[in-house]
């Protein structure tokens, strides 16, 4: 039985989302009690419960999202362990690949058949995501502070937005350059057999580039001229998803050696 999947892994994972969903109702009910004793009335309380359940919806599918991302060399259950207490795709899946690609495993795209590497990414997904639960609370008024000051002297308000929309660009920038010119990765076994593993840069990957971007622009545009606000929040998911599906879609009608087709494919020394 895959290790990744056994019961020890499925008995861990309802464990942790027994936690979270225990803790979740836990603060639901002290909020309720505390909007009573404050004078709110059921009916407020309610709309705000249902306008807070819509509104997780849209980051909800794009966790579904990086489950999905992560699950050929992962598992499913890691991932749903990771992504149910915190993480996002940009966190987690840069930290599974930096970890994969360091014990030289291959890609996300790559089953993990050996222990030592299974556990070594799980600790760097699992550090990368705590650290800054730990140094925010020490840091995050100086850098308030710092960040404050640069704007005043600046005397550009608008330089706040610009350095967080500069730091998410720059992750964003480290996917699409894997798109477009990354390095496949191939394994070779004792006989000296050689399996390409067809995860670098290729048609696949610029075509599922291409349609998301195109795909986001498009229902950007028209939730824009419709004003459609929920179109606003589930543009991104959606453009993922659709994005996989023609991924899944060349995958089967292309030939192979034109859907296996890479810019850089690995070699063998």
């Amino acid at each position: 039985m895959d290790f990744r999947e056994d019961s020890f892994m499925l008995i861990l994972a309802l464990a942790v989302i027994a936690f979270v969903l225990v803790q979740s109702a836990a603060f639901l009910l002290k909020a309720w009690k505390q909007g009573k004793r404050i004078g709110l009335s059921s009916a407020t309380m309610k709309n705000t419960v249902i306008q807070s359940v819509l509104f997780t919806i849209t980051p909800a599918l794009a966790i579904v999202a990086t489950v999905i991302a992560l699950a050929p060399a992962l598992g499913i259950i890691l991932p749903w362990i990771r992504l149910s207490v915190i993480g996002n795709i940009s966190q987690e899946t840069a930290a599974a690949t930096a970890a994969i690609e360091a014990t030289g495993a291959g890609g996300i795209t790559v089953p993990i058949t050996d222990k030592t590497t299974f556990a070594t990414v799980m600790w760097v997904m699992t550090l990368a995501s705590s650290l800054p639960l730990i140094v925010l609370p020490l840091t995050l008024k100086r850098l308030q502070r710092g960040v404050k000051k640069a704007v005043s002297k600046a005397a550009n308000p608008v330089l706040t937005d610009a350095l967080a929309a500069a730091a998410f660009i720059g992750l964003i920038a480290a996917f699409i350059a894997k798109a477009l010119a990354g390095v496949g990765t191939c394994a070779v076994d004792a006989d000296g057999v050689i399996t390409y593993n067809y995860d670098g840069a290729g048609l696949l990957s610029v075509a599922t580039l291409i349609s998301s971007v195109v795909i986001m622009l498009i229902l950007s545009k028209i939730a824009e001229k419709h004003n459609v606000n929920w179109l606003k929040n589930f543009a991104m998911p959606i453009s993922m998803f659709a994005a996989m599906g023609i991924a899944i879609l060349l995958t089967q009608l292309l030939p192979e050696s034109i859907a296996h087709f890479e810019f850089r494919p690995p070699v063998v020394s």
